[in-house]
């Protein structure tokens, strides 16, 4: 009674309390918007006591933390443009029945909390899962359909488009990903209308929004000074050069606008410094849109150089160092048994897992300076795509009796190294002598939209991707899609941008799969010397009583 937004959502037997709370005002000034989701599973809701010695929850699980990144990301965009102020969603699972879905329930949720509060939330979103099993689509497929579904994609969409797409698939054409994602976005109309309703008889009047305002004399003389060094800068092509000049214009900017900084006052400094960003993204997006030229000079469509290695480091059982660019992942594979499988505790019960991937991503890949901690939520949620997208190719357990894990450590990063994560791994595994159904590759899509005006990018920058309005990364092999995640920064993708950026995807994939496949095009016939061995003996019946 005392949050801002809470709703009790039953879907079934499956209950889920998601309650919104805000800090005062609009946070107006803040850098950022500070929004923190945490979806949390309690093991009282399947009618089990926790494992472990404590035997109580602890930290989110990977599956919460997943769930929590997937609850975030198509609700971002709704909120009001100037709002920042500390903004809270918590879903607690509290019943959950073993047949529907409490992350589709949580999802729900948010939003209608979101839209029953005073918090500028500005349309109710809706969530669904899709499956495909024998052609048909599925709108919430429990467990043992997923089990025969090739299709298993999580998604949200406004009433007039999408906002975020996750799944996987089982080397299905683009065409029935497209046909996933719309018939998921008809499904959740129904759901959109009843918020839409709820709203109508206990929704709260929503808060004014301050925005902030900049001088505007101090913005004409600030983008006048800064917008040719910006031009300039925006076509130096290595990152590290690009940004220091880019440190270097922001300096110079500040001493020709204000004529001493030190007495500057705070605030217009911070001002200065906005407009120069805003200029800036201005500016990268006009040349894309108008000239087809990106930061780096590269088309729209074209890929960075690609140099694959293998067998890089001698001891391990397979490893591969792949380079895109200016982003480059060194992947190794460890084979086990079935004592290092990974055991993991959910409301559905314990199961084992025989595949692993784990991506790390250390600070000096980036060139900054901080001390390595345990993975954080982006770490997880990239591990997590790279592992769906070759999970379904890696051989099941009596084909192949072994344990997987596969390690992605980021070296260099300038965009996507998710995907360079998804290349370098199903090298590093090939490498090893697993029998991979086929290779897979990975690409990240962007989008730079102005009215009707737009380009979908291939292998984006990191600029790209944090001045651009789309982040859609496609994982597949020559014979179709095998795991996809978009991400969209604006208030949602027509049919039309879908369409061609997963045509466009496609298109790079097969150009990134042609160059991995000179470097190596089967699986070794053979396993590491250093792997262990599985050796079998068929033993005569009439000698079993003597074992």
């Amino acid at each position: 009674r005392r949050v801002h937004g809470s709703v009790l959502v039953r879907y079934g037997e499956t209950a889920v309390l998601v309650a919104a709370t805000a800090a005062k005002g609009s946070g107006i000034g803040a850098a950022f918007f500070p929004l923190s989701v945490h979806y949390v599973e309690k093991s009282y809701a399947a009618g089990r006591i926790p494992g472990g010695f404590v035997k109580r929850e602890g930290r989110l699980s990977d599956n919460e933390t997943l769930t929590s990144r997937l609850i975030d990301r198509p609700l971002r965009p709704c909120f009001d443009d100037h709002y920042m102020a500390e903004t809270l969603i918590m879903a607690t699972v509290l019943s959950f029945d073993q047949e529907n879905p409490s992350d589709v329930a949580a999802m729900i949720g948010a939003s209608a909390a979101l839209c029953l509060s005073d918090i500028p939330f500005s349309s109710p979103i809706g969530g669904i899962r899709v499956g495909r099993i024998n052609g048909e689509f599925v709108a919430n497929p429990n467990a043992a359909q997923l089990a025969e579904s090739d299709v298993n994609i999580f998604m949200a969409g406004s009433k007039e488009a999408i906002l975020m797409v996750e799944g996987e698939a089982k080397e299905v054409s683009e065409q029935v990903m497209q046909d996933a994602i719309w018939f998921g976005h008809e499904q959740i109309q129904p759901v959109i209308q009843m918020q839409e309703e709820l709203v109508r008889r206990c929704g709260k009047p929503k808060r004014e929004v301050e925005a902030v305002e900049i001088d505007k004399e101090l913005e004409e003389k600030t983008s006048n000074i800064a917008r040719p060094k910006l031009q300039e800068a925006l076509r130096i092509s290595d990152k590290q050069e690009r940004y220091e000049r880019m440190d270097q214009i922001v300096d110079e900017v500040i001493q020709e606008v204000t004529g001493n900084p030190e007495e500057a006052e705070e605030a217009t400094l911070k001002d200065i410094k906005t407009i120069i960003g805003n200029v800036k993204k201005e500016e990268m997006r006009s040349r894309i849109l108008k000239d087809n030229v990106r930061i780096d000079g590269r088309s729209p469509k074209d890929i960075r150089p690609i140099a694959c290695e293998l067998r890089v480091l001698p001891r391990t059982h397979g490893s591969a160092l792949f380079t895109r660019g200016e982003t480059q992942a060194l992947a190794v594979t460890t084979l086990g048994t079935q004592e290092d499988e990974q055991m993991q505790e959910s409301l559905s019960g314990m199961n084992y897992k025989n595949f692993m991937l784990h991506y790390n991503f250390p600070s000096f890949c980036v060139g900054e300076a901080r001390p390595p901690r345990a993975p954080g939520r982006r770490e997880i949620g990239h591990g997590h795509l790279a592992e769906r997208g070759l999970a379904s190719l890696v051989p099941i357990k009596e084909d192949f009796p072994y344990t997987v894990r596969l390690v992605s450590e980021v070296l260099e990063s300038n965009g996507s190294s998710s995907m360079a994560t998804v290349c370098a791994g199903s090298l590093a595994m090939m490498d090893a002598g697993i029998p991979l159904k086929a290779a897979a590759a990975g690409i990240a899509m962007g989008l730079i939209l102005e009215g009707e005006e737009y380009a979908v990018l291939s292998d984006i920058l990191g600029d790209e991707d944090h001045l651009g309005d789309m982040d859609f990364k496609v994982v597949g092999t020559e014979s179709g899609v095998t795991a996809l995640q978009m991400d969209i920064k604006i208030k949602g993708l027509t049919k039309e941008i879908v369409e061609k950026s997963l045509e466009q995807a496609h298109e790079g994939r097969m150009h990134i799969l042609g160059i991995m496949k000179e470097s190596l095009g089967e699986p070794r016939e053979k396993l590491s010397n250093y792997a262990p061995r599985f050796i079998s003996h068929k033993i005569p019946p009439m000698y079993s009583a003597l074992i």
